[in-house]
């Protein structure tokens, strides 16, 4: 199981606390870029309600403009300042939207203490920058770029990833990794991580059990594979355990590696 952090020393941090726990692990550094794909758009939006009917991915962004448009003037006098914190309590990308609209017609002016709103603009005569993941339009995508002018837009951006992979099976250890990572690991990997923890431990379990009866590999992994899915019941959950051959036999290398049974040619001893 990997939980990945976010710095070198959290990743150092991590390992040590570990290690110190009786945890095996290694550190992992990793530089990958990330490539995302935008399809943005651009027009009034009096002009861009024209086609939002046709198109749901557009009528349903237009729709969370409005509402941060009506949330932002509502309460907000011209001639009044207000600070950026107050604008913008959580990232809010319709709400970013509107403010950089009326910033480009000189609505808003920015200054030294907060943002100044000089006079209500109309919705309609907003020229809007909007954009879509392209994963997310379907079969909006063709739609839109026929009726509307889009653009493709590309953001690769190249980042180190620091991670920290604990080799433990077992359940208590791995129980005890998940306790001291929690501090440190990303949410995303520390779930990802959670859950294959429980998963490696309840096949390692099965396994091991396995090999008290069948001293041959051939007939261990058959008698594995005739379990698959394993299936792990909770209170409100449950988690279906999948594997093919070539898996298993990796798995019996990670078992052999960390001492729990020993794998020669067809032979097996716990």
């Amino acid at each position: 199981m990997r939980f990945e952090v976010l710095t070198k020393e959290d990743m150092n941090t991590l390992s040590r606390e570990l290690s110190k726990a009786g945890i095996m692990n290694k550190t992992r550094e990793e530089t990958r870029a990330e490539i995302e794909h935008y399809i943005v758009i651009q027009g009034t939006y009096a002009e861009l309600v024209e086609v939002a009917s046709d198109l749901p991915a557009l009528g349903e962004e237009l729709e969370a403009v409005k509402l941060a448009y009506d949330e932002l003037i509502e309460n907000w006098e011209p001639g009044e300042i207000k600070e950026l914190g107050t604008l913008f309590e959580e990232p809010d990308l319709p709400k970013l939207s509107v403010v950089s609209a009326l910033m480009e017609v000189g609505a808003i002016e920015e200054t030294e203490n907060g943002f100044l709103l000089k006079e209500r603009v109309p919705l309609d005569t907003l020229r809007l920058e909007l954009r879509f993941p392209i994963e997310e339009l379907g079969d909006d995508l063709e739609e839109l770029e026929s009726r509307l002018k889009a653009t493709l837009v590309t953001e690769y951006t190249l980042e180190k990833h620091y991670y920290v992979e604990v080799l433990e099976v077992e359940r208590e250890l791995i129980e005890t990794a998940l306790e001291i990572a929690e501090e440190y690991a990303t949410e995303e990997s520390y779930v990802e991580a959670m859950f294959d923890g429980i998963a490696r431990s309840v096949l390692a379990e099965k396994v091991l059990e396995l090999a008290e009866k069948y001293r041959r590999k051939n007939e261990l992994i058959e008698a594995i594979m005739e379990l698959e899915p394993i299936t792990v019941e909770g209170k409100n959950e449950r988690i279906n355990i999948y594997y093919d051959e070539e898996a298993i036999e990796d798995f019996l290398k990670t078992l052999q590696t960390l001492g729990y049974l020993k794998v020669k040619g067809n032979r097996i001893w716990v």
